[in-house]
């Protein structure tokens, strides 16, 4: 069985995770009461929240989604994750379209997938505490009503690989030193620590799939989105073989999975040109083999039917997906609704392919396709919170041409109907850098447009994924601030366009798309009103030096590395901490104490600096969440305080 590091297909686009984040840190002090903050939320600067913006936005918090989590192997429905509470859990769908039993019932958000062959319904399912990413891996056994802790309670914990037997599993842990991130052979239904597979040092490698026998494992070295290395490893000798890259020493790879007769991998990997393409690595000769080389656009996901040999993968066509099957040298299209596809599975037979599409105009579903006919089925329909779905926007797609004459791509959704004039800005970028906005469904963006009347626009600047790797390689090192300098782009774009507000644009990004938001405030002053802050990075030597030790090694390789005193001197140069003075726009920040990715300082240091120089600065900090808020009650708080703040210093004229 592939791994699965993700539960909602969210985290392949950024859409509720990192559009509504969060934190902690400063002390309540003479702030007003609001009975509608949670206990775990502290505020500074933030006036208590009027009843009516909680009620106009409570049918958009209340949009759910359902993610494809896997197909039961007895035959008996799916697996999906979704909400009814406060955080995500597993649940259990008997029939398309029938009532989701709930498995999992855990105060944390949690993911996970069946235990393969397993006939009493048993399941792993993995979950952190207070969003601090310290994974654990947990045994659920529905017909004896308990569930069994399999990992330490406290290290990183990833659950890699699951053998198609059910019987083990691989675990990445940095038990050993908190570091290095370690591979074990570890029983899927006993807790322990396992057996040691690889032991690394300085380095890190993932785990992609387990041959049908048991005896090997696929994996690679992940140095950055540009560089990994495939390898293969033998579970009873250790011995790890790395495997051949065709005519070149260095490129990316992406998805790795066995063929169905364990002589062969496939592969995706920009070795002979821009995009990720798909191979077939014969393991004996080492021979490459091209099945999608004249597409065009990156293969993003992959998965093989065990019995048949049969492959699905997905493309990236400008954020969108398109799904193919693979099989015997023919390769055909399923054509889907325009939307993004993830978590592929072939059923137990061979005969569906199950996977989550989320639309644009639609929150995203289980979903599953027959195979031989292309029939679809939609197992789950996720409620809108009572709004009419004919009211949602899809965005238009658009180009921005930049300083050095380079199109930015972006998504813009405008209001409809139209309002009584130009309509205000909100730029929403994306995290990362190396990822992408996606066109996916977001209940807060519909709010924006629908009820603020708000035009947003989602810009893929330099440095994001799905537009080839020159593009991606673009804001390397220290490039970092021409990636700023495309939302110029995007400024100036809004001015050419009649039905937008050029004199009211805002910013809004989290994490690397929090820096963003500091940078573009400062480098265009007057020409911004308003930004917020999610999670972001505000300096950029604290940032490294202080984020997880697991993750340092792997953010230097993307944003180069502060103890060099050349990029350190650019860092200092470009670090919104340094240039706070420039920001001449009202500030909110959100931040959660105990992020393990960019540390909780990051949100203190820029507040308190923007605040010193006189701007309006409004901080959210949550004590129970980590990278982004991921509990509803804590969401459901920042995204009314977010309106309110748009509302106030961006909409108003």
């Amino acid at each position: 069985m592939r791994p699965r590091f993700t539960v909602t297909i969210a985290a392949i686009a950024q859409c509720a995770a990192l559009i509504a984040c969060a934190a902690h840190g400063v002390a309540r002090g003479e702030e007003p009461e609001d009975p509608r903050r949670p206990a775990a939320v502290q505020t500074e600067g933030v006036p208590v929240v009027p009843v009516e913006v909680f009620e106009r936005l409570r049918q958009y918090q209340n949009v759910r989604t359902a993610t494809f989590a896997g197909w039961a192997p007895d035959g008996r429905g799916v697996l999906v994750a979704t909400r009814f509470g406060n955080a995500t859990q597993l649940h259990r769908v008997y029939d398309p379209g029938g009532r989701r039993e709930q498995i999992t019932f855990f105060d944390e958000p949690t993911g996970g997938q069946f235990v393969p062959q397993a006939t009493d319904g048993a399941m792993l399912a993995v979950h952190s505490q207070g969003g601090d990413e310290n994974d654990q891996v947990y045994l659920i056994e529905p017909a004896a009503g308990r569930s069994t802790l399999l990992t330490d309670g406290h290290s990183r914990n990833l659950l890699g690989p699951v053998r198609d037997d059910g019987t083990q599993m691989i675990v990445h842990s940095n038990r050993r030193n908190g570091r290095d991130t370690d591979l074990y052979v570890c029983a899927s239904r006993q807790p322990g620590p396992g057996e040691l597979l690889l032991q690394v040092d300085g380095q890190f490698w993932q785990a992609a799939d387990w041959s049908r026998d048991g005896g090997r494992v696929l994996l690679k070295r992940y140095v950055s989105i540009n560089e990994a290395y495939p390898a293969e490893i033998a579970v009873d000798t250790r011995k790890l073989r790395n495997l051949p890259l065709p005519d070149i020493a260095r490129a990316a790879v992406g998805d790795l999975r066995y063929a169905h007769d364990d002589a062969a991998a496939f592969i995706t990997t920009d070795a002979r040109g821009e995009f990720l393409e798909l191979a077939r690595l014969d393991l004996a000769t080492g021979r490459y083999t091209w099945l999608a080389d004249d597409l065009g656009q990156d293969v993003d996901s992959l998965e093989v039917d065990r019995a048949t040999g049969r492959l699905a993968f997905t493309t990236n066509d400008d954020g969108a997906s398109r799904l193919f099957l693979w099989q015997a040298g023919e390769r055909r299209e399923l054509k889907l609704p325009l939307g993004i596809v993830g978590n592929l599975e072939f059923s137990p037979d061979g005969s569906h392919l199950g996977f989550t599409l989320a639309r644009p105009a639609a929150p995203a579903d289980a979903y599953s396709v027959r195979v031989d006919s292309g029939e679809l089925t939609r197992w789950t329909y996720s409620e809108v919170g009572g709004l009419n779905p004919e009211r949602f926007v899809t965005p238009e797609r658009i180009k921005c041409p930049s300083f050095d004459q380079r199109d930015v791509p972006a998504y813009l959704y405008l209001p409809q109907p139209p309002g009584a004039g130009p309509a205000p800005v909100l730029i929403l970028i994306h995290g990362g850098p190396e990822s992408q906005y996606r066109p996916l469904f977001s209940g807060l963006i519909q709010y924006w447009v629908n009820e603020q009347q708000l035009a947003v626009i989602c810009p893929n600047v330099r440095g994001s994924a799905g537009y080839g790797k020159t593009y991606l390689q673009l804001d390397n090192g220290p490039n970092r601030e021409t990636s700023v300098r495309d939302i110029g782009a995007v400024l100036d774009y809004i001015a050419k366009r009649p039905e937008l507000d050029a004199g009211r644009v805002g910013v809004m990004g989290g994490s690397y798309g929090g820096y963003m938001v500091l940078a573009s405030l400062a480098m265009f002053g007057e020409r911004l009103r308003a930004g917020i802050d999610q999670v972001g990075i505000a300096n950029f030597i604290s940032f490294l030096e202080q984020t997880s030790p697991y993750r340092q090694d792997l953010r230097r390789a993307e944003y180069g590395d502060e103890r060099d005193p050349a990029m350190r001197q650019v860092f200092e140069r470009i670090n919104p901490t340094n240039n706070a003075e420039r920001i001449r726009a009202a500030l909110l920040v959100s931040h959660g104490v105990n992020d393990p990715r960019v540390p909780f300082g990051e949100a203190q240091q820029i507040a308190a600096k923007v605040r010193a120089a006189g701007q309006p600065v409004w901080t959210v900090y949550a004590d129970n969440e980590g990278h982004g808020f991921a509990k509803k009650d804590n969401r459901d708080y920042l995204t009314a305080v977010e309106a309110m703040f748009l509302e106030r210093y961006l909409i108003a004229p």
